[in-house]
């Protein structure tokens, strides 16, 4: 079957991906039967909180309360329970407002109670709650190391999890006596629920050594005292030994995959064969990309070991090692390398974007390539590889118009790339 519009074609499959694991379409089924006898709170947090309180509120039946926070712009008009904005990906004074909120209202709970805590990507910076003599200005200078470091998710929330007075399953501690079901929005490769949003409710396996390891493989730069609050275990999360998560529940409500999945769905009802690389790619975007272009090339040129027309999708969570000053998040990145790579060869086409909406930290998904990406890049005077070296795919693509601008999803199951080739 011919595609008239292959750069439309992707966008409707990003367009697709997304709405299969909106808040609206995955919760309502997980939600747990009200309580009898006891009150029900629900918190939460990340770039989908507020969406996903929205839904408990259209599907619950019975009384309720809470608070949730999200980024700034993310939130939803709720009724019963409070969305409250802060600042993304690096903590601020309004995210620490809110975690302590959130901590006092599950003080005194009882086990005739039900904690209902909404989680999704973003949570770890919005829950902003600083360890015992650790200061917000502190976290803030972690946190913007890490971002440059090239560190994985994993890694930052280990660290993440270490410094904070509420991530780590501390919430769930400050929930006891009452029952606490989790429902998950995951933006991890791998799905390990304990890790999304640093797992503030839930059981951690990793410790204060693993975070110090960590800090030193990036050579994060910290105060002494902070060296000390591991190395003394006094930043030592909830072990899942701890009898307290014998009662409570978590489900991972949706996925990359099940986003690859919706996208293959429509690919094929195209006549467009999809094949799904896999949902939890993790690496330097540039590489990454080298490693994609490198297949497509192979299915183009020998049909190899796909045959054409094809599209290969893939999901995870790249990582970026600043060196410029340019523009770019990981999506971006992603594609100016693949261009490069790629270097206009015939009938390959690609999208990369961020299913929450947000590139990193711009106003853009992501963006869209055609074979002509380079040349029309040149003939406006600009220099594809200078801009690689910059981080500047986003003033890249948006010199060309095709930046993918969304406004933001409230869902988050990160990176969504296809690979269109005809």
């Amino acid at each position: 079957m011919p595609v008239d519009n292959p750069k439309q074609l992707l966008k409707d499959l990003f367009t697709s991906a997304v709405s299969a694991v909106s808040a609206g379409k995955c919760l309502p089924k997980y939600l747990p039967k009200p309580v009898e006898g006891g009150r029900t709170i629900v918190i939460g947090a990340g770039k989908g909180a507020a969406a996903m309180a929205k839904a408990v509120e259209d599907n619950w039946q019975g009384d309720l309360s809470g608070l949730v926070v999200t980024r700034y712009d993310h939130g939803m008009p709720c009724k019963r329970i409070e969305v409250v904005e802060a600042a993304h990906p690096v903590p601020d004074a309004a995210g620490r407002a809110a975690a302590g909120r959130i901590m006092e209202m599950v003080q005194g709970l009882t086990e005739k109670d039900l904690v209902l805590c909404l989680i999704s990507g973003g949570g770890s910076a919005l829950l902003a709650l600083p360890g015992e003599g650790i200061t917000l200005e502190e976290k803030q200078s972690i946190n913007r190391q890490l971002l440059r470091s090239g560190a994985n998710i994993a890694e930052m929330n280990c660290v993440r999890k270490h410094l904070s007075g509420i991530k780590g399953g501390r919430l769930a501690l400050a929930c006891a006596p009452a029952k606490v079901v989790t429902l998950l929005i995951s933006d991890i490769p791998g799905d390990d629920p304990g890790i999304i949003a640093s797992g503030p409710t839930l059981p951690d396996p990793t410790t204060c050594a693993d975070a110090l390891a960590i800090m030193k493989k990036y050579q994060i730069e910290v105060p002494d005292h902070i060296i000390q609050h591991l190395e003394t275990g006094r930043g030592e999360s909830v072990k899942p030994d701890n009898p307290i998560f014998s009662t409570h529940e978590s489900h991972i409500i949706a996925t990359a995959q099940d986003a690859l999945e919706a996208a293959a769905a429509l690919a094929r009802s195209k006549g467009i064969t999809p094949y799904i690389l896999s949902d939890c790619i993790e690496g330097e975007s540039r590489d990454i990309a080298k490693i994609h272009a490198a297949r497509a090339l192979q299915v183009a040129g020998k049909g190899q070991p796909f045959a054409k027309p094809c599209v290969i999708l893939s999901g995870g969570e790249t990582t970026v090692t600043v060196r410029g000053n340019g523009r770019g998040g990981r999506n971006a990145e992603f594609l100016l390398s693949l261009a490069i790579f790629l270097n206009g060869a015939e009938g390959i086409y690609a999208v990369a974007c961020d299913t929450d909406g947000i590139d990193g930290s711009e106003d853009n998904a992501g963006a869209v390539y055609s074979p002509d990406s380079i040349a029309r890049a040149e003939a406006k005077g600009l220099r594809p590889l200078k801009m690689l070296e910059n981080n500047d795919g986003y003033g890249f693509f948006d010199a060309l118009g095709d930046l993918i601008v969304t406004t933001p999803t409230r869902t988050n199951v990160n990176d969504f790339r296809a690979i269109l080739i005809l």
